[in-house]
């Protein structure tokens, strides 16, 4: 099978290419990638007009599999992906049960290659049952192929048994995704703490429990020469905290939700629990900050931290709700409208952020339209108008606080090793 695309700004950052150029895929892998070309029996999909890049890249999201199912599956998690121009996602092992096994993993996988439209890489836990207390089968889990480790939802407690896995870890080059919040800070707040939390009467979470956290993460992680990624990262000062650790040469990573960068908790309201997510949204300084952190290279890369609740549960009183909402057909949208659109942010910085940067961290095969890479692709509108509608939505989740927002730019069309999957924001597959 073959697939011409002619005439995008292809924006390719692993390879420095942006450009008016045609991209071909054949047999599912990137053929040629330049100009005027041309292909007996290819079929051609003019992309005038349009971006074309690599297949977006989400290192961060919660599919609910296993034992969630009601709330998401890997079927409704990959065709919002796709619908939001993803070809890889990543999901977390706080499921039930805890992916803490190398039997799970591989579970997983063959849940995925039976159900999912795009690829699924399987997060394992840090410890056994995420309960901080005991180290999981890290070694079986990376012989089975989970990409990377996270106790995600859950901080380590235990500096002892978090730098074992350190330890441990650094013999496979693998990365712990660690969740940063020093929980006896954090005991029962709901949102940021601040002005506007004590104008709600509402407990806080205050920023000093997820600078802590990271502070002595970081440490941990350079004391034992090991790769450390901070996850969801909110706070202006732990952000300063990574910039100067990289400067030390620790090997610490990061990454930064649309949510953090664009939203602050100005817009908590008591009648709409679709802005509590953890961490919470935080004060202008910080989205500021978190912003700067992307632009210079010191957040990595761009999550959705995709977490779809049943709505019941997230129709409830905002104290009692849980944390989180579906961001996986939204992410791309809202980053270009408040971001790209309005001068804050590179399109191409935005891209490699997307693609490249998650690849090369997590060392995956994909991000890259390379001759020989799988071609992983996705067509972007970015003056696209439109309405964002849950009735449209693929996830299970409903409860964005993007619901009724007109955002402008969204993925026209996802490739999946040279299959196409999301045409018009109809999924094919």
């Amino acid at each position: 099978m073959k697939t011409l695309i002619k005439g995008g700004r292809v924006i390719d950052p692993a390879n420095n290419i942006d450009a008016v150029m045609d991209v071909l895929a054949e047999d599912g892998k990137i053929a040629q990638v330049g100009e005027n070309l041309s292909a007996d029996g290819a079929e051609v999909v003019d992309a005038a007009g349009k971006i074309v890049t690599p297949g977006l890249i989400d290192m961060h999201v919660h599919l609910r599999e296993p034992g969630q199912e009601a709330k998401e599956d890997f079927g409704s998690g990959s065709r919002a992906a796709a619908a939001g121009g993803y070809t890889t996602v990543a999901t977390m092992p706080n499921t039930r049960p805890v992916i803490d096994d190398a039997a799970l993993v591989k579970a997983m996988q063959k849940r995925a290659e039976e159900s999912a439209v795009v690829h699924i890489e399987i997060i394992g836990a840090v410890t056994k049952g995420q309960k901080g207390e005991e180290m999981a089968e890290l070694g079986d889990m990376t012989e089975a192929g989970a990409v990377a480790f996270s106790d995600d939802g859950h901080f380590t407690k235990s500096a002892k048994v978090l730098l074992n896995c350190y330890d441990y870890l650094r013999t496979f080059d693998k990365i712990i995704i660690n969740h940063e919040e020093e929980p006896s800070l954090v005991e029962e707040g709901v949102m940021n703490e601040s002005h506007r939390s004590a104008m709600l009467g509402m407990k806080g979470r205050p920023t000093v429990a997820e600078d802590i956290a990271v502070a002595r993460d970081i440490m941990l992680a350079e004391y034992a020469d090991a790769r450390v990624h901070v996850a969801h990262i909110s706070s202006g000062r732990a952000v300063d905290l990574v910039r100067q650790a990289k400067k030390r040469g620790v090997k610490v990573t990061a990454e930064a939700t649309p949510q953090h960068m664009t939203m602050t908790d100005e817009l908590v309201v008591l009648s709409d629990s679709s802005t509590k997510i953890n961490p919470p949204l935080r004060s202008q300084s910080d989205v500021d900050a978190v912003l700067e952190g992307l632009k210079d290279g010191t957040i990595d890369m761009v999550v959705t931290d995709h977490s779809p609740h049943a709505q019941e549960e997230k129709d409830r009183e905002y104290m009692y709700a849980p944390s989180g909402f579906p961001g996986l057909e939204t992410a791309l949208g809202i980053m270009l409208t408040d971001l790209v659109h309005q001068g804050k942010l590179d399109l191409v910085t935005l891209i490699e952020r997307m693609t490249a940067a998650p690849a090369r961290v997590f060392k995956l095969k994909a991000g890259s339209l390379a001759v020989g890479m799988p071609a992983d692709i996705a067509v972007i509108d970015p003056d696209l108008e439109w309405v964002v509608d849950d009735k449209k939505f693929y996830t299970k989740g409903s409860h964005s606080p993007f619901i009724g927002r007109k955002l402008k730019g969204k993925a026209v069309m996802t490739f999946v090793d040279g299959k196409l999957v999301m045409k018009d924001g109809e999924i094919l597959a």
